[in-house]
């Protein structure tokens, strides 16, 4: 007699119909387990790592639409919009020497910023940065432009959400004008609404401008609210945005805007570094 059929794992299994079922016969012995033939075996389903391969016959519940995911998933689309926002400061035309501050501070990347609460993702200088660099090429405002573009993420073990850098340091004239073009920038982008209009503050002591607005944008069906601000200096200048789980479904008005101008000052102060 041949041996019966053996599975993957080595055990025994009785023979298998055309349709991957066991034939019925009034004399087939009793099914394991009491098993009546035509009632498949029902197991409560075991965890399984979302999109792995699940057991025949059973249909994974998908993962419930969360805030969480809604901000990873367009991170990557802000970023691009923040770099546009800092692209197009400059009017291009032949440069001259005169009129120009000198080259005293850069803008450096740190590992973390805001007193730690954010920690570098992705150091983003060399491919979205170069936009911003190649822009600067020919204006007659900007000199020695090198860009410093960035994503943060939050330190904290659990937190979700983005903070992002688009920046450039070098010698700049007409900062007042450089300041309302970061925001005029992303304000342009046909996918984002600015909600609450652009507003200068001086949260600091030395009297320096902070340009801040709140934009909202459509991803997926929701909507995604969050400040956005702008500095810009003889020497450095820079666009900042600031995401949260919060931000989703967020209404404009619940935006702290003037605590995000101080936020943004605070992220100057930490990039803003002497050239030595």
């Amino acid at each position: 007699m041949p041996p019966s059929p053996q599975s993957p794992y080595g055990q025994q299994q009785p023979p298998q119909g055309p349709y991957g079922q066991q034939p019925y016969s009034p004399q087939q012995p009793a099914q394991p387990y009491g098993q009546h033939p035509h009632v498949p075996q029902q197991y409560p389903p075991q965890p399984q790592p979302y999109g792995a391969p699940q057991p025949a016959g059973w249909q994974p519940v998908p993962p419930p639409k969360s805030r969480t995911g809604l901000i990873l998933g367009i991170v990557g689309g802000v970023v691009g919009l923040v770099v546009l926002g800092t692209v197009g400061l400059w009017v291009v035309g032949t440069q001259t020497t005169s009129g120009f501050p000198e080259a005293e501070y850069k803008l450096a990347l740190p590992e973390t910023v805001l007193d730690g609460e954010y920690e570098l993702v992705q150091d983003l200088s060399d491919s979205e940065g170069r936009k911003v660099e190649d822009e600067a090429e020919g204006a007659w405002d900007a000199r020695d432009v090198t860009a410093a573009v960035a994503q943060y993420g939050p330190q904290k073990g659990g937190a979700e959400g983005a903070l992002i850098v688009s920046g450039m340091y070098g010698r700049f004239k007409n900062t007042d004008a450089a300041r309302d073009n970061m925001l005029k920038g992303a304000a342009g982008v046909s996918s984002i609404k600015v909600v609450v209009p652009p507003k200068d503050y001086t949260p600091g002591d030395d009297g320096l401008t902070i340009s801040c607005q709140v934009v909202t944008q459509n991803q997926a069906g929701s909507e995604i609210t969050y400040p956005m601000c702008a500095w810009a200096d003889g020497n450095t200048g820079a666009s900042v945005a600031e995401l949260s789980v919060e931000s989703v479904g967020q209404d404009a008005s619940e935006v702290d805007v003037e605590a995000f101008a101080e936020r943004t000052l605070q992220v100057r102060s930490e990039l803003r570094q002497p050239i030595s």
